[in-house]
């Protein structure tokens, strides 16, 4: 990685560290009025290996790999900011937590029988999407499947304020057909693309899904 690379990694990890507890109580609980979101994560459940942990990249706070765990998985969610790890952990205490970044996961070859991306990619840098799909990839199982959640369109919004916490984070929407692309590229077949409206507790960005599987072998 470039050392711009890493001052972009530095600055998100410090962003969210700053707003860990905020973030919290603002997003802990969005599930509830995301139907959309639950019904492609238990479709994701559905299909993946039994008994095979299921993975959470960017996992924040941990409510997803919360939500995860409840249906009886064993949940692993990741994340690069240890200020979100400590509350992860300490509000979903039946998940298990790993500080990690998405370009360098921590989780061995072929792990996970699936793996959900929401919203975390969006802190990447152009160049760095490919890599992290591959890492992604490497973390399946074959026939694994992985779902990416992320605002779709081309603009970049940086924010220095967020909830009243001093923050460097840029958010980077994405072309759901580049990022099928990249998908591609990194080995895995593209199984469904969506879009959909913001919900009304939802910031107003229109919202991509793609679905890709890492091919058996």
């Amino acid at each position: 990685m470039s050392d711009s690379g890493n001052d972009a990694r530095a600055a998100v990890r410090a962003s969210y560290d700053a707003v860990a507890e905020s973030y919290l109580a603002t997003i802990g609980g969005e599930l509830a009025h995301k139907p959309l979101d639950r019904a492609l994560l238990a479709a994701l459940l559905e299909q993946a290996a039994d008994g095979a942990p299921v993975a959470d990249l960017g996992c924040g706070p941990g409510h997803v790999t919360g939500w995860l765990a409840e249906r009886g998985v064993r949940a692993v969610g990741v994340d690069l900011s240890p200020g979100m790890i400590a509350l992860a952990r300490r509000e979903h205490p039946a998940a298990e937590f790993r500080e990690g970044d998405l370009l360098r996961l921590p989780a061995a070859d072929g792990e996970f029988g699936a793996a959900v991306a929401l919203y975390s990619v969006i802190h990447l840098e152009p160049a760095e999407l490919a890599p992290a799909f591959a890492e992604a990839r490497r973390v399946l199982r074959p026939g694994g499947r992985l779902l990416v959640a992320f605002h779709a369109g081309t603009e970049v919004r940086h924010l220095d304020d967020w909830w009243g916490h001093p923050v460097d984070v840029d958010f980077r929407f994405l072309e759901p057909s580049a990022v099928a692309v990249l998908l591609r590229a990194a080995g895995f077949d593209v199984e469904a693309t969506l879009e959909r409206a913001h919900y009304p507790e939802e910031p107003e960005t229109t919202r991509a899904y793609v679905l890709a599987r890492r091919p058996e072998e």
